[in-house]
Parts: C-alpha cells; sequence; structure tokens
C-alpha cells in the first residue's frame, strides 16, 4: 500500500471525504475556527465516521507545507487510478460502445504545454472536472507535477481529473491522432477563433503557458490552430481562464451543436 499524503482546505478535504470516506485516515481541525462553515465540516467529519484531531494553526501548516490550509487537513491514502492515458482511453471507447449513439461522449482532452506554477494548473483541473474533461495532459520536462498546492487550488478535481505527464508530448498527441482524435492547439497569432472550429466530435485542446504559448513542435503537430478573440487592452489570457472558456465552448457545441456522435475527421467513430 502507498504511503499517506496530505490534502487541505475544505473543498480538497470535502470532496475526497464526499466521495472516498474510506479512504480518510484522519482529520485534523484548527479548534480555534468556530464559524459555521467549520461548524457545518465537523458534522460531516462526524457522520462520516472519520477520526477527528484538533491541530493548532501551526502545527497544520508544518503538516500541509503552506499556511493556505484554512484549518482543515486531512491524511489520506492514495486512490487507485488508471495507470496509463492508453488504459483510460481504451476504457473509454468500450464504455461508449455500449451505449446508444444518441447517448455517447465523444473524448474531451485538455493539453497543457509548459505550465509550470502549482496555481495554474490546480485551477485548470478545477475547471476542468466541471467541464467534464475525460484526462488532461502535461509534459514531464516542463510542467507542475500534482502536489499539496495544486490540490488545494484544485478543490477536489486533483482526485477526480486524470492527470498524465508523459515523456514526449508531440509523439502523445499523434498517437491521440491514431485514435482519431482532433489536436487544437490556441494561439494569438491564428486567424480561426475559437467560435469557428468544431468542438462537437473527440478533440484534445492544446494550451501553453501565459506569455509564452505553445512549444513550437507542439504547434507544428496540432491539426488546427485557433485564437480566443480578445476585445480589450491585453492581450492574453491566464492559462486556467484560458482553459475554461475552451472547455466551456465545447460544452456548449456538444450541448446545442451535432450529435454526440459525429463522425471525427478521420472518418470514425470512437
Amino acid at each position: 500500500m502507498s504511503s499517506p499524503k496530505v490534502l487541505f482546505g475544505f473543498h480538497a478535504v470535502g470532496v475526497r471525504l464526499k466521495t472516498a470516506p474510506k479512504s480518510v485516515i484522519e482529520i485534523y481541525i484548527d479548534p480555534t475556527r468556530r464559524d459555521a462553515r467549520m461548524r457545518q465540516f465537523v458534522d460531516k467529519v462526524k457522520e462520516a465516521g472519520v477520526r477527528l484531531l484538533e491541530a493548532d494553526g501551526m502545527r497544520l501548516a508544518k503538516l500541509c507545507g503552506s499556511h493556505g490550509h484554512q484549518g482543515v487537513a486531512a491524511r489520506v491514502q492514495e486512490l487507485t487510478q488508471v495507470t496509463s492515458l492508453d488504459e483510460l482511453l481504451e476504457q473509454l471507447e468500450a464504455a461508449q460502445l455500449e451505449l446508444p449513439l444518441n447517448e455517447r461522449v465523444p473524448p474531451l482532452i485538455l493539453v497543457l504545454d509548459g505550465v509550470t506554477d502549482p496555481h495554474n494548473l490546480g485551477a485548470c483541473l478545477r475547471v476542468a472536472d466541471g467541464a467534464g474533461v475525460h484526462a488532461v495532459i502535461a509534459p514531464k520536462d516542463h510542467a507542475a507535477g500534482i502536489n499539496a498546492t495544486v490540490a488545494k487550488v484544485a478543490s477536489g478535481a486533483a482526485e477526480t481529473v486524470p492527470y498524465f505527464m508523459v515523456t514526449n508530448l508531440a509523439r502523445t498527441l499523434n498517437e491521440l491522432k491514431e485514435r482519431n482524435i482532433w489536436i487544437i492547439g490556441t494561439s494569438d497569432v491564428a486567424t480561426k477563433t475559437l467560435y469557428q472550429a468544431d468542438l462537437t466530435g473527440p478533440v484534445a485542446l492544446v494550451l501553453g503557458a501565459e506569455g509564452e504559448g505553445m512549444r513550437a513542435l507542439t504547434a507544428k503537430t496540432c491539426d488546427e490552430l485557433i485564437s480566443i478573440p480578445m476585445r480589450g487592452a491585453v492581450e492574453s489570457l491566464n492559462v486556467s481562464v484560458a482553459s475554461g472558456v475552451c472547455l466551456y465552448e465545447a460544452l456548449r457545441q456538444r450541448a446545442h451543436g451535432a450529435p454526440a456522435a459525429t463522425p471525427s475527421r478521420r472518418g470514425n467513430v470512437l
């Protein structure tokens, strides 16, 4: 069994308590915090039958490695997750084939190229969870990994959204193409906008770090490039905001556009 890890903050601990209470070893709270939010949280912990301990702010900060714990932390067991992107896509494909055509949901993947800030990654995972993204992909060599700060900012989404760090991002994108997933990158210089793109089929949306954008090879590997229209003085959006704009446009198109089983540009339905 893997070593326990620490989650902190109301959202991150609350989501684990809700989705996998048996994996929660114990929860620590700051006894000096007695507001309504803490009282409601404590009631949920007691209802779940999880061991509850008191710890002062300094002890919590040492346990979490951060002062942003909100007076709440938990020691939890790692959850069993899909071990590879291929495994996830194969499971998704098998599950889709069991559904009627009008109920199938094409893969929606978020690819982050060069996002190294844990706060940005956490925010991206949170919006990915909200939009129903099947997986988030990032390169191993210039990207943030999952840590306590990411989990805190993600508000539980680090536990629910599969996050795969790959050795060679361009090769992974080409492997997605072989599965008939269309690769759409965002670029400030693209002439086609997000709202002109077809996001109803199997899609991987690729976003680069704020300022630098995608690496040249990543952009070259994309099937098409799109831009987010900017009408004000600023030239770009934070990557988590841009992720939200793109993913929810995909969600809107899938709800109101063409049927979910629309064949991909490569001629097959996943």
